[in-house]
């Protein structure tokens, strides 16, 4: 028997075990705080670097859903992006629907609606779609027990869906919800749930769609066609180029109309005025639109070739004694009215040193034979006398009636008063300012320009 070879453990004293034992523990410590550090970091960077992949609506993006705001305001959704109205950068959508990557990681919306039916209890809120969940959000808020699997919300409609449309009656013959996949659409019946499969043989696949002015829109790439919400029926000279109509874009392709794209464009006007000839200018963007008095003919041009001075996008405008006050940001541009206008020296000046106000400003407007200025900031509206010197903003009043004003004139008829693509008319600036109620909505492309689509 072989006695076992004695082994030889070096002593340790308890101090210096312990002193082992703590630097073991500060080196743990110390490398879980340098990864956190690192991860930290590493997620911030690809924050940046996610931030910073610029999605330029211009370039012919093909939207995976559009959907309207309880404000009227379409939010186009790309992969985890999303733009807010016609013009505008890109944000990523879970700035606005947090939970939509609480539940979920977002690559995209597969289709998103409003539903707007005042007699039901999910009126004014807002749906999404991720492969085969629905998320229900209002006010931004996703409502308790969402997501849920859309075949429990909605019976019957499939998974992975291509674009979905809210269609209120008579437009549908019931309170419905209009599902597209692929060649398949189904007409869902918001209050019995009933499906009723139909067939849109005109009507190309649409990758989103949305209802707008109680029109129906499909999106196919970046092509569009207006389209029957009970037949899928297209009617005039479609698809045409989204770009030209729902977004603001400085350039367009060497097809688009220009006249035909102003006229009928959703991007809201950015200001209006007539002259004392009674001839209409309206600016949108880099482009503005001109109509003549007595005359429909309408002549569209770019900022830049008639107003070189301004480059482009011009926040308001008036007309006074043969000139056009013209507004861009806190300067104010004065143009002589002719063929062609002219620009008079000395100009830009200050807003505050011409007009006794600040800028920028929403909206501006002179009444005919008045000598008055009306100037609306800020949900207020202010008199600037134009025979004073100095001239000063008075007369503050605050108007009720319109959050925003985006675009203004006064002629022989009354005050138009724009703001996005509604049109509203008043007799007089008093009314204006004190009225209780709005008057009758109008569309601003329709009642100026003539544009019924």
């Amino acid at each position: 028997m072989v006695a076992a070879a004695a082994v030889r453990v070096p002593f340790v004293s308890p101090g210096l075990s312990s002193l082992f034992w703590t630097r073991g523990l500060l080196t743990m410590k110390l490398l879980a705080h340098i990864l956190c550090l690192s991860l930290a970091l590493a997620w911030a960077q690809s924050q940046e670097a996610h931030a910073s992949a610029v999605l330029d609506r211009c370039q012919g993006l093909e939207m995976d859903a559009v959907a309207v705001n309880e404000e009227g305001i379409p939010y186009f959704f790309k992969g985890d992006h999303l733009f807010k109205g016609f013009h505008g950068k890109a944000e990523l959508s879970n700035g606005s629907f947090a939970e939509l990557d609480d539940h979920h990681h977002l690559g995209h919306v597969d289709a998103a609606f409003r539903m707007h039916y005042e007699d039901n209890p999910d009126h004014d809120h807002m749906f999404f779609f991720l492969d085969n969940k629905v998320f229900s959000f209002y006010q931004h808020k996703l409502e308790d027990g969402y997501p849920k699997d859309i075949s429990e919300v909605f019976p019957g409609i499939p998974d992975h869906l291509d674009a979905a449309v809210e269609c209120p009656k008579p437009e549908c013959d019931e309170d419905s919800v209009i599902f597209f996949k692929k060649d398949d659409i189904y007409h869902y019946n918001v209050r019995t749930k009933a499906v009723d499969e139909k067939e849109f043989k005109s009507m190309p696949n649409c990758t989103s769609a949305f209802r707008f002015m109680e029109h129906y829109y499909c999106f196919h790439g970046h092509m569009f066609s207006k389209f029957d919400p009970k037949t899928g029926e297209v009617h005039g000279r479609y698809p045409k180029e989204a770009r030209d109509y729902f977004m603001r874009c400085s350039k367009f392709s060497d097809d688009s109309d220009h006249v035909e794209r102003e006229r009928c464009s959703r991007v809201h006007l950015d200001a209006i005025t007539s002259d004392n000839a009674g001839n209409m200018y309206a600016f949108r963007g880099h482009h503005f639109i001109r109509k003549d008095e007595g005359n429909d003919t309408l002549k569209a041009d770019t900022i830049e070739n008639a107003f070189k001075e301004l480059h482009s996008e011009v926040d308001a405008v008036f007309s006074y004694e043969g000139h056009l006050y013209m507004i861009k940001d806190d300067h104010l541009y004065l143009y002589k009215v002719g063929e062609p206008h002219t620009h008079l020296d000395g100009y830009p000046k200050p807003v505050k040193e011409e007009l006794g106000i600040e800028g920028p400003i929403e909206a501006a407007f002179v009444c005919e034979d008045h000598h008055i200025a009306h100037i609306i900031k800020e949900g207020k509206i202010y008199d600037v006398e134009l025979k004073a010197s100095p001239r000063v903003a008075a007369n503050e009043r605050p108007i009720s009636l319109l959050k925003k004003v985006d675009a203004a004139m006064c002629d022989a008829t009354g005050i138009k008063v724009i703001t996005g693509n509604h049109l509203y008319h008043f007799e007089s600036t008093m009314v204006f300012v004190t009225a209780k109620s709005l008057p009758e909505q109008k569309r601003v492309s329709l009642e100026l320009f003539g544009c019924d689509h």
